[in-house]
This record gives structure tokens, C-alpha cells and sequence, in this order.
């Protein structure tokens, strides 16, 4: 019912900065794309997918992970279906692949639930 597509990583020295989006795709039996709360997880090699941000449908509420408060900004434009990761002051431990997600709600966000793009893969060098 929703497909996403994500883009924009890439190599980036550490201080760096990237800009990821999240094109939404929603059939018609799956709503509209302001219907749906927009995320980032991230997954490092020999890890588990950790949440990064999450914006609800409105925008008007935000959500990070405290290891990017500061640094990353979570954003969306429902007129163009498409959800946005500004990464700022970059470091390696953020090197990961990202993958975007929508889900009803904030609350049940994760890796066991939702929608979920193919991943994006930040690699930021020291």
C-alpha cells in the first residue's frame, strides 16, 4: 500500500553533512501520505536497527534519539509525498545504512511494523 524510496547518502568526511529524502509512493487503498508518521531507523554492521527521528503526520511534532539531538533535523512536505533527514556535524559513529519508515503512529513505530524503504547507506570517515 506504501512504498518507499530512499536517497541521498553517500561518503562524507566526519563534520560533514547529508541530506537524505523519502519519496512515498501510497495506493489508493492505502490513505493519503499526511495520514502516515514518517520515520528514520538506522542499522550498523552487527547491529540492530536503532530509531534515529520521527515527525508526525502534522510536522508539528518531532522526535530524535539523543545521540542526534542538535545535529539531525527530521522534516516533510505532504504536497510532494516526501520525508527529509538533515544530518549536520556528521561523525563516524553514524555510519550506517538509514532506512525510512511510515507507520498509523508514532507509538508503534518500529522494526516489526509499518512500511519500510530499502535503506540508504551513510558512510562518514574520520
Amino acid at each position: 500500500q506504501v512504498q518507499l524510496v530512499e536517497s541521498g547518502g553517500g561518503l562524507v568526511q566526519a563534520g560533514g553533512s547529508l541530506r537524505l529524502s523519502c519519496a512515498a509512493s501510497v495506493a489508493a487503498s492505502g490513505g493519503t501520505f499526511s495520514s502516515y508518521a514518517m520515520g528514520w531507523f538506522r542499522q550498523a554492521p552487527g547491529k540492530g536497527r536503532e530509531f534515529v527521528a520521527a515527525i508526525r503526520w502534522t510536522g508539528g511534532s518531532t522526535y530524535y534519539t539523543d545521540s542526534v539531538k542538535g545535529r539531525f533535523t527530521i522534516s516533510r512536505d505532504n504536497a510532494k509525498n516526501t520525508a527529509y533527514l538533515q544530518m549536520n556535524s556528521l561523525k563516524p559513529e553514524d555510519t550506517a545504512v538509514y532506512y525510512c519508515t511510515a507507520h498509523n503512529s508514532i507509538a508503534t513505530m518500529g522494526p516489526g511494523a509499518g512500511y519500510w524503504g530499502q535503506g540508504t547507506q551513510v558512510t562518514v570517515s574520520s
